[in-house]
C-alpha cells in the first residue's frame, strides 16, 4: 500500500467515524461527543455560582480546559478528514465548533469570555443526526424554505405595523401628554409597541378615559397582528410539504460533511459533489 492510499484510507476511516451515524463507530463518538458537550455546559453554569466557584474553582477550571482542548483536537480532525475544509468551517456547526473551542483561550486577554462557551449548547443539535432523526432536518429545511418564501410578505407587513405604531403613538402623545408618562412622541411609540405585542411592561399607562379606550383598541388589534405572520409562514410551510422528500440513514458528504437528507440524492445539497464518488 502506498503512502497516499495509507493517507486516504486513513481519512476515510477518520470520516466515517466523526462524520457518520451509520456505524457503531460513528454512533459512539457522536454518544461521547454529547456528553462532553452537557458536561462542559454544566460546567460553566456552575462557575457562574460564586459559591461553587469559590469552592470548586480548580476543579472547574481543570475541567474546562480539558473539554476545551478535546474540542480544539475534534476541530481540527474534522477540518482534516473532508475534502474541502472550508465548506465546513463557514457551515452553520463550523461556525458553532468554533465559537465554542476558543473563549477559554480568550480568556486570557478578555476577562470573563470564558462564559460564552454557554454556545455551546448549540451543539446539542447534533442529537437529531445520532438519534437518525435525519427527517426532521428536511422539515426544518421546508420551515427555512418557508420563512424565505414569506419574507417580503412579512417584511411588507412589519412595515405596516410599525407606520400603524407611529400613528397611535402620536395620537396617545396628543391624548395622554408628558403628564402622565407619555413624554415624546418617541416614547408613546414604545408604549404602543409594547402593548400592541401584548407584552405590557406597565412603566406607562394611560390615566385618561379616551386613552384607556384607545389601549383597548390597541389590545384588540395585538391579537390580531400576531396570528398575521404566522398565518403566512404556515400557509407557505404548508405548500413546501407538498414535495415529498426520501430520508437517507445516517450518511454524510465526504467532501463537505453536510448531512444528506434524501436517500435517493447523487449530489451534495451543500457543495455539489457526486455522492457515489470514492
Amino acid at each position: 500500500m502506498s503512502e497516499e492510499q495509507f493517507q486516504k484510507g486513513w481519512r476515510l476511516k477518520l470520516h466515517e467515524i466523526i462524520y457518520g451515524t451509520h456505524t457503531p463507530a460513528g454512533k459512539l463518538f457522536d454518544i461521547i461527543l454529547l456528553v462532553v458537550i452537557l458536561y462542559s455546559i454544566i460546567i460553566v453554569m456552575l462557575e457562574s455560582v460564586p459559591r461553587f466557584d469559590l469552592k470548586y474553582h480548580g476543579f472547574l477550571n481543570v475541567s474546562e480546559w480539558v473539554v476545551t482542548i478535546l474540542f480544539s483536537v475534534e476541530y481540527v480532525l474534522r477540518i482534516i478528514c473532508i475534502k474541502r475544509p472550508s465548506k465546513y468551517i463557514f457551515s452553520f456547526f463550523g461556525f458553532i465548533d468554533f465559537v465554542s473551542t476558543i473563549p477559554k483561550y480568550l480568556s486570557f486577554f478578555i476577562g470573563g469570555s470564558q462564559y460564552i462557551t454557554a454556545f455551546r449548547a448549540l451543539r446539542l443539535l447534533r442529537v437529531f443526526r445520532i438519534l437518525k432523526l435525519v427527517r426532521f432536518v428536511g422539515e426544518s429545511n421546508n420551515l427555512v424554505r418557508a420563512l424565505k418564501a414569506s419574507r417580503t410578505k412579512i417584511f411588507v407587513f412589519v412595515f405596516f405595523v410599525l407606520i400603524v405604531s407611529v400613528l397611535l403613538g402620536t395620537i396617545m402623545y396628543l391624548v395622554e401628554g408628558p403628564e402622565h408618562g407619555f413624554n415624546s412622541i418617541p416614547h408613546s411609540v414604545y408604549w404602543t409597541i409594547v402593548t400592541l405585542t401584548t407584552v405590557g411592561y406597565g412603566d406607562i399607562s394611560p390615566e385618561t378615559p379616551l386613552g384607556q379606550f384607545i389601549a383597548t383598541l390597541i389590545m384588540i388589534i395585538g391579537y390580531g397582528i400576531i396570528a398575521v405572520p404566522t398565518g403566512i409562514v404556515s400557509a407557505e410551510y404548508a405548500s413546501a410539504r407538498k414535495v415529498d422528500k426520501t430520508v437517507d440513514e445516517g450518511r454524510s458528504c465526504h467532501n463537505c460533511g453536510a448531512d444528506i437528507v434524501r436517500s435517493d440524492a447523487e449530489y451534495c445539497r451543500k457543495c455539489g459533489q457526486k455522492l457515489n464518488d470514492d
